[in-house]
């Protein structure tokens, strides 16, 4: 389980900080705390003389001076050094939480949530959306004779097709294992449809070349249409991953869908479709 370490927990200080970092870079943001904080030892040395009585001004402003300038730098180093790991960390930390470490996708906690709120703004605005479960066929064969080097470089290489057949609006995942998930908004049915044979016929053309050897591979895709039935996004996974079974059952390279209400222009589409 990832704790994310996003803006929101941060300190309001710490975020304008890295910022300020950042934009001037380390040894300038140095200089100019360097100069602040020897000013304000300035102004607190002549303050305390004032409100006292007593002390040498141009004592007090000579030592706070030597003083600051000879400890500042080093101090605003270390804490401006150290704001600049945290903020990298954060980073890093952020791209863990969200992104799977094998295909570089988003995983599947950061798909849910990315999801669900495209799948409300469906609902509430009562627009089309579609949503693809991919599932490679046969990946223990892969696995058991050419090994999982060879199964992961497949897996990416996958990935990446499916990728490329996407719009920038689409949402694609690793759902786990060999599976992937694509949330397609403002698409109907028989767009999903599309999408999805495509998906298929370039997976089905892609070979990996490993050790010497070309391995291929196949997709089965489950496709679920936003219908407004469906109570919430786990219902429409589960409708695609119930198409899914149906296209494994048929014999795996094919596309399936499960009953789905006529299209716009009054014409019905088939329950599975290839």
């Amino acid at each position: 389980m990832f704790v994310s370490f996003t803006p929101n927990t941060e300190p309001g200080w710490f975020r304008w900080l890295s910022r300020l970092v950042i934009r001037m870079g380390l040894f300038r943001a140095i200089e100019t705390l360097t100069v602040v904080l020897t000013l304000s030892a300035i102004l607190i040395s002549q303050a305390v003389i004032s409100i006292t009585g007593y002390g040498d001004r141009v004592v007090a402003l000579f030592s706070a001076s030597v003083c600051s300038l000879m400890l500042a730098p080093g101090i605003c180093y270390l804490i401006l050094r150290l704001v600049l790991e945290l903020d990298r960390a954060r980073q890093q930390l952020t791209v863990l939480a969200t992104q799977d470490d094998l295909t570089g996708l988003h995983n599947r906690r950061h798909f849910m949530v990315m999801v669900q709120r495209e799948w409300d703004r469906a609902r509430r605005y009562s627009t089309q959306a579609a949503l693809l479960l991919i599932d490679a066929d046969h990946f223990k064969r892969v696995n058991d004779i050419h090994g999982h080097l060879c199964g992961d470089e497949l897996l990416r290489s996958i990935a990446k097709t499916v990728s490329g057949s996407l719009r920038q609006a689409d949402v694609l995942a690793r759902f786990g294992g060999e599976e992937l998930i694509v949330f397609l908004p403002h698409t109907d049915p028989l767009g999903a449809l599309d999408v999805a044979e495509r998906i298929r016929e370039q997976v089905q053309a892609l070979a990996v070349e490993f050790n010497g050897v070309k391995v291929s591979t196949t997709v089965s895709i489950g496709v679920a249409p936003m219908r407004t039935e469906l109570p919430s996004l786990d219902w429409m996974i589960q409708e695609a991953n119930t198409a899914l079974y149906a296209a494994k059952s048929d014999g795996r390279n094919c596309v399936r869908t499960l009953p789905f209400e006529a299209s716009r222009s009054g014409g019905a589409f088939e329950t599975n479709s290839r």
